[in-house]
């Protein structure tokens, strides 16, 4: 991130933890591109960045969980896309099709014991992977209360195939987690037992945490001046 002044000190953190690619530049403190914007952050320039693979050794507990999963999982290596260790946390980005069995490893194996799914939520990687691309992401943050542990999961999709296994049967608390995450980002959870709408109405058409949702509003009048919804005087990305 820079600014007319000078360079973030945080770019080269940025730099070291991922690459930058190809330039994109994402203008204003929300994307905000024209006039409008008196927030007073048109002047920061962010550019996107992906994490790197991660290398051993990890550090802390991440590599005896990391060998204690290998073990309880004997297909961890076709599993993983790739780990990340970033601001001393550890992400692990699995393919969908195994995240299920996976969990319960997490939570079974007597190694690992994580016991809690502490969230599950949802992201919209819109600028960074491009409409079509896997923008959609399943996170999941898994707590140890034996050992004292935290890790998270990771699974990507696009908009076109949004379905991820629900870890509903493994760790039940995902149940109201995993429809608020279909609720606002519209990810499928195939084999929740009730994906309903959770925080807005079951008429509610799409899914409003997703980055190119249409913000809407209405005009309001005041002191004889219109002010046009956030929509029609600033653009968001």
């Amino acid at each position: 991130m820079s600014t007319a002044g000078g360079t973030d000190p945080e770019l080269g953190l940025a730099q070291t933890s991922g690459a930058l690619p190809d330039g994109r530049q994402r203008p204003g403190m929300f994307g905000v591109t024209g006039t409008g914007d008196t927030s007073g952050f048109s002047g920061l320039q962010r550019e996107p960045w992906v994490e790197l693979p991660a290398g051993r050794p990890y550090g802390g507990y991440f590599d005896e969980v990391m060998d204690a999963f290998a073990e309880a999982y004997p297909e961890a290596e076709g599993a993983i896309e790739k780990v990340v260790l970033h601001r001393g946390e550890l992400t692990v980005h699995l393919r969908r099709e195994h995240l299920a069995r996976a969990c319960q490893a997490f939570r079974d194996d007597p190694a690992l014991r994580f016991e809690l799914l502490s969230s599950v939520h949802g992201v919209d990687y819109l600028a960074r992977e491009g409409a079509d691309g896997a923008r959609l992401h399943a996170v999941y943050q898994l707590t140890s209360m034996t050992f004292r542990r935290r890790i998270r999961l990771e699974v990507a999709v696009t908009t076109a195939d949004p379905h991820v296994p629900s870890v509903t049967a493994v760790y039940p608390t995902a149940d109201w987690q995993e429809r608020e995450a279909w609720d606002l980002f519209g990810i499928i959870f195939d084999g929740h037992p009730a994906l309903t709408r959770i925080m807005m109405p079951d008429d509610w058409d799409g899914h409003p945490q997703r980055k190119d949702y249409p913000l809407g509003g209405v005009p309001v009048d005041y002191k004889g001046a219109t002010i046009p919804p956030p929509d029609e005087r600033r653009a968001y990305r």
